[in-house]
């Protein structure tokens, strides 16, 4: 059996375990429900007469491991419908599964010793003994509902941490540690970023230093493409039902989008993708559906569609960084990591058949150079055909081996991973998952190709022999959501930005009053250099000035007195370094700020 297969079957061992102990500490009348393994061990959920606490969770351990010392073997048992409701007849939600089951399923159970029967399929260990150096510790214990609906029982969910030995728990109770240190929601607040409130569910409220480093990273984007020949455009937020039954999104996305009431009850379809006036042919029109945009694709299309255009146009690249709004169920929302607004480094490209090849290894390009500049590394993977696709089998079959082709010449054959099935609904895609301090990997870039939005909206170029031709689309995203990858790099910097991307980037500090006009000059100067800065000048301690702006993980602190106003130079504070560099002369110093939002320095110079 493979490794990852016996961890499995190990953490399942242990669920069972772990409900054999419940039930002996609280009693016969528990009821217990499903106890899977997941990623880092298992979990049970209970029916119990009491609300079980941290402070239980020793006894609950300790009984756990008594168990195990039993040595008890584990039995498998086919049996009956009848005999399997017979058994579990005092069992609520056993007698609901096996009620749930079809007619032709086997049903098994599993003793543990002769006192405790679970319904499983398995499979198991053969004896207690094989769990006999157990590495687990109770995690923590929530609410659930059975099967998930609100509407059904509540019950108590006793996680637990399960690992093959005390050095692998021992490792990964550290790296939880540090990344409850790295919570970007923590360190958001921490550091005055961005804030989440009721009247707004999974919708950042940017604050001043956040908007500064969202503002910081659009530009960057900007500077990328228009390198790179991108054309930026924008489009209403808000658009009639009519354009998404046009894309599709009506159809597949429906339930994710916000629905507002709209103004062009009547709007004639072929009209709204030609452009042409119709708020005036409409106006006494009763209201009609209208929806927020989950996706800018639709709003690419229309533009493109407003005028004719031929092959020697394209590639045409419509950039957008407008908000989008997706609906999502509260249980999934997760900080900046799954909101419900967000903007995107969204483009949608039109070619020709012969452009695919070039455009996506430019776009390729693009993700290593903005992935390098944060000093993170990422792979491919290439998703294919979904059930729900859309569009003729042909066109995908051309898709996806262009796409491929593309791969196995970047990564070389093989050496990227194959997602069956997990496509966009209208083409296949490549999604670059990034990695991050922790190991954990993101999806943020993604390449998608699509034979059939341009279909859907009729679009349409003049080839060289004057034949109207259907353009391909590429739809494109580096970063992703920036909210998302805001998320990301906070927990990857820990809060402790680049500095050509931090909020603040120096901070000024006037021992007493009597320095406050040449800290004003130092303020002035770097300003000028285009630095971001921020300075202290009441009469408070210099040593609680220092200390709020460390808080702040501002990269610099510039402490300035007789000395420096003296000699026209400043004393370094380094963010992560407790000694302070003497006698820096400020224009050298201002040099090196501009150095570094030039070049958008990884690595913070410690030296000056």
């Amino acid at each position: 059996m493979e490794k990852e297969e016996l961890q499995k079957v190990y953490r399942h061992s242990l669920a069972h375990i772990m409900a054999k102990a419940v039930i002996e500490i609280y009693g016969k009348d528990v009821q217990y429900a499903i106890g899977p393994e997941v990623d880092d061990g298992c979990y049970y959920d209970f029916v119990l007469p009491t609300t079980v606490t941290e402070e239980d969770f020793p006894k609950i351990e300790e009984k756990m491991h008594e168990i195990i010392k039993r040595r008890e073997d584990w039995t498998r048992k086919e049996i009956s419908r009848a005999e399997a409701l017979e058994l579990f007849k005092d069992q609520k939600f056993k007698t609901e599964l096996i009620q749930d089951l079809p007619d032709d399923e086997v049903i098994s159970i599993y003793y543990t010793g002769d006192d405790y029967v679970d319904l499983c399929r398995g499979p198991h260990v053969d004896n207690s003994q094989e769990l006999f150096s157990p590495a687990f510790k109770i995690k923590n214990v929530s609410g659930a509902y059975w099967r998930g609906d609100e509407h059904r029982d509540q019950l108590q969910r006793i996680y637990l941490f399960a690992f093959p030995s005390k050095d692998e728990l021992k490792a990964h109770l550290a790296w939880l540690k540090e990344a409850q240190e790295r919570d970007h929601k923590k360190i958001g607040t921490q550091l005055d970023l961005f804030m989440f409130r009721e009247t707004a569910p999974g919708m950042a409220y940017w604050l001043p230093r956040g908007w500064v480093l969202y503002q910081e990273l659009m530009k960057y984007s900007r500077e990328i493409q228009l390198k790179h020949k991108y054309t930026e455009i924008s489009a209403p937020l808000i658009n009639n039902k009519k354009l998404w039954l046009i894309s599709g999104h009506w159809a597949h996305y429906q339930n994710n989008m916000f629905i507002v009431p709209g103004i062009t009850k009547g709007v004639n379809a072929t009209d709204a993708i030609k452009g042409e006036e119709v708020e005036e042919k409409y106006s006494n029109e009763a209201e009609d559906t209208m929806a927020a945009k989950p996706m800018n694709c639709p709003n690419a299309m229309m533009a493109y569609k407003r005028t004719m255009h031929s092959y020697k146009e394209l590639p045409i690249r419509y950039s957008e960084y407008d908000v989008l709004h997706r609906k999502e169920k509260s249980g999934q929302m997760n900080g900046l990591f799954r909101v419900q607004e967000f903007r995107q480094d969204d483009d949608h490209t039109f070619v020709t058949p012969e452009q695919i090849k070039d455009e996506i290894k430019d776009v390729i390009a693009i993700a290593d150079e903005i992935y390098k500049t944060f000093g993170i590394t990422y792979r491919a993977e290439f998703s294919t055909r979904p059930e729900d696709y859309m569009g003729d089998l042909e066109s995908w079959n051309k898709a996806e081996a262009s796409l491929k082709a593309i791969l196995d010449e970047k990564y070389g054959d093989g050496n990227y991973e194959i997602n069956e099935g997990d496509g966009a609904f209208y083409g296949p895609k490549i999604d670059l998952q990034i990695k991050d301090a922790l190991g954990r990997e993101w999806q943020c870039g993604t390449v998608q190709l699509d034979f059939q939005l341009p279909h859907n909206f009729e679009l349409t170029y003049a080839d060289k022999d004057g034949v109207q031709k259907m353009p391909i689309v590429i739809h494109r995203a580096i970063f992703g959501s920036f909210e998302r990858f805001i998320g990301i790099i906070t927990e990857h910097f820990k809060g402790a930005f680049p500095f050509w991307l931090n909020p603040y980037q120096v901070a000024v500090v006037p021992i007493r009053p009597e320095h406050n006009e040449y800290a004003q000059k130092v303020v002035a100067e770097l300003e000028a250099a285009g630095v971001r800065v921020e300075a202290d000048f009441t009469d408070v301690n210099m040593r609680d000035k220092i200390k709020k702006f460390k808080q702040m993980k501002d990269p610099y602190i510039l402490v300035v007195g007789d000395k420096e106003a003296a000699e026209n130079t400043v004393a370094v504070n380094v963010r992560g370094s407790n000694k302070q560099v003497p006698g820096v002369a400020l224009d050298k110093f201002v040099e090196l700020c501009k150095k570094l939002n030039a070049e958008r320095t990884l690595e913070l110079p410690q030296e000056m």
